[in-house]
């Protein structure tokens, strides 16, 4: 098989994964949700001004950090299934949910904080549809990565909403509108 056909064969089970859906189509999502919000929080670390910068700063470098550690960790649990992993920005715009914009960093810091704090909670949403898909296909070990994965975010969502002064269901009920 020429590189082409297997270009070609890899985009055309990932089309079919994507519309049954299979946990691997679902964690391209979640692959994909990071890696956006890696660089976002990259963006607020870099344009975030006033005094959030002396509890902002540390906090961010340490979620780019786990981020990178995370997304590398689940890429390779799904390269050990046999899944097909996004790898061209290409198919990370495509496959995010999360959006970004050079604007974002012109905003308040509130509405910098807010947008982290969503597109937080926009990843579990993925990340729990992943580990239904995940068990209902026998793949355990990703099923539980992606456990640790939620409650490490749910953990974000508390922290940033209690530095933001909102209650951390605040945003799941906004949710449920």
């Amino acid at each position: 098989m020429t590189i082409e056909e297997k270009y070609q064969a890899e985009k055309i089970k990932s089309d079919q994964d994507h519309h049954t859906p299979t946990a691997g189509a679902m964690i391209s999502h979640i692959l994909s949700n990071l890696f956006v919000h890696r660089v976002k929080l990259r963006q607020a670390d870099y344009y975030l001004k006033g005094s959030v910068r002396g509890f902002a700063e540390p906090k961010l470098a340490a979620m780019i950090a786990e981020e990178d550690q995370l997304f590398d960790e689940l890429s390779q649990k799904v390269l050990d299934e046999g899944e097909l992993i996004p790898t061209t920005l290409a198919e990370f715009t495509e496959y995010a949910m999360i959006k970004d914009s050079g604007k974002l960093k012109y905003e308040d810091a509130e509405t910098i904080l807010n947008e982290i704090v969503a597109d937080l909670a926009t990843q579990n949403l993925f990340i729990t549809r992943g580990i239904v898909l995940a068990e209902k296909e026998g793949k355990f070990g990703l099923a539980e990565f992606l456990k640790t994965l939620y409650a490490w975010i749910k953990h974000q969502v508390l922290v940033w909403q209690r530095y933001l002064g909102n209650d951390v269901t605040e945003l799941e009920e906004d949710e449920d509108d």
